[in-house]
């Protein structure tokens, strides 16, 4: 019986929406402004959070960065000398040993980093050469596409080989093979040995400060023997008639630890083994762990304000509703008066109204629901912006659309309920 009546309210409420259409559907327009827009924002703030907390992981939880840098001081008294002066700072051989004796520490790989150009025939493309050892793929994360990478054999007898990014390679050699040819880079060749595809970030493929719009896939890898051996360690830059140099061991350290659990507790280690032999601030330490940490953090920041920016056209479409519900209400009072005479009850008629408004809301949250999925794939094809819609904010805008139309119906309700029936009656 109860069910039956129930239905019978229900019905009543949705023809009582369909006599009045068009301020239905403009009644429902906030709730689907709000829905949609709440799913859309979440979905653009959690892709954008996404991509931030990607690259950082790219660089790689379990490890340490560590690069060199210019001292400021040191920068004045270069500028002042112009010509003679060379610069002497930033890591050395000694520091990556040393590193080697940080408990927890599964690797310590060391960088070198030149700019010169690399030629084969008449293409002559500019480059970063980059003296590493074997097990640099597996520290900082790289694609091996062919070939191989450098080995053991390599960095032991100085060998005058070479591997190449995929991207270098096709400016280089853009209708044959580049493996077991020769590139000439200074004064030596070099036999490819394989190719490789960079899956990591910029932040992994250090620049030495002069590649300004050049491709960061312009990368050469060589033994870091024959590196130092061919380049030396004092590095040579000429501009405009007057040059400056540079004598510098290492660009980078790489620290990889056994666990991401010792990585907070090597940092401060790190420090006070290099601290100790570094009279100037010649260095920076790089946690890509703590990173991600304040990039989490940031997202959940993010996510908030953009819901909650989000969440007041939700509210707005609520008091829009109540509005039209005390219109309904005053619109409606004879009829009120005429349901109470014939026998119905208050519960029936906040039933009815309640109906009305959870209708408006859930069929707007429903609209808002699909219009605020379709935004984000839009959003992605028109900018590229990689944009995420995840269950929990599609649940939450709806639920809050359906709370809203109960809790902003809810008044108007009560207020029709409470009519009395003579003067209702009497209404005009």
């Amino acid at each position: 019986m109860f069910r039956l009546q129930f239905v019978s309210t229900v019905k009543l409420g949705v023809k009582s929406l369909m006599l009045h259409k068009l301020r239905s559907v403009l009644t429902m327009l906030g709730i689907i402004f709000g829905v949609c827009s709440v799913i859309a924002m979440l979905a653009i703030g959690e892709g954008a959070s996404y991509e931030a907390q990607e690259r950082i992981k790219r660089l790689g939880s379990n490890n340490i960065l560590i690069n060199s840098i210019k001292p400021a001081e040191e920068a004045k008294q270069a500028s002042a000398a112009q010509r003679s002066f060379v610069l002497d700072y930033g890591l050395t051989y000694k520091d990556a040993a040393r590193l080697q004796s940080i408990p927890g520490a599964k690797r310590v790989l060391p960088m070198r980093i030149v700019r010169d150009n690399v030629r084969f025939g008449r293409t002559e493309v500019p480059c970063q050469i980059i003296g590493t050892l074997p097990y640099y793929p597996e520290v900082v994360g790289m694609e091996l596409v062919s070939g191989r990478f450098l080995c053991e054999l390599d960095e032991m007898y100085q060998n005058n080989v070479c591997v190449l990014t995929v991207g270098l390679a096709h400016r280089l050699f853009p209708y044959q093979n580049p493996l077991d040819q020769s590139v000439r880079i200074d004064a030596f060749y070099y036999r490819v040995v394989g190719l490789v595809r960079e899956t990591g970030t910029a932040e992994q493929r250090p620049q030495t400060g002069q590649s300004e719009g050049e491709p960061l896939d312009n990368n050469v890898y060589i033994p870091l023997s024959t590196s130092r051996s061919r380049f030396g360690e004092v590095l040579i830059s000429r501009r405009s008639g007057s040059f400056s140099a540079e004598r510098i061991e290492l660009h980078r350290i790489t620290v990889q630890m056994e666990k991401t659990e010792q990585v907070e507790v090597a940092d401060p280690q790190i420090r006070l083994v290099l601290d100790k032999y570094h009279d100037q601030n010649d260095y920076e330490i790089i946690v890509p762990l703590e990173l991600l940490r304040q990039a989490e953090a940031t997202k959940r920041m993010f996510n908030i304000v953009l819901g909650s920016i989000a969440a007041i056209s939700l509210l707005v479409g609520g008091i829009g509703i109540m509005n039209i519900m005390l219109a309904t209400v005053t619109e409606r009072t004879r009829e009120i008066g005429i349901r109470r005479a014939l026998g119905a009850k208050k519960r029936d008629i906040v039933t009815q109204f309640l109906v009305e408004t959870v209708v408006l809301s859930v069929g707007g949250g429903l609209i808002g629901v699909a219009v605020g999925l379709t935004l984000p794939f839009i959003v992605t094809q028109l900018t590229d912006m990689k944009t995420i819609v995840t269950i929990p904010a599609v649940l939450l805008a709806f639920g809050i659309s359906g709370a809203v139309g109960i809790i902003f119906g809810l008044y108007p309700a009560r207020a029709a309920a409470e009519l009395d029936p003579i003067e209702a009656l009497r209404h005009e």
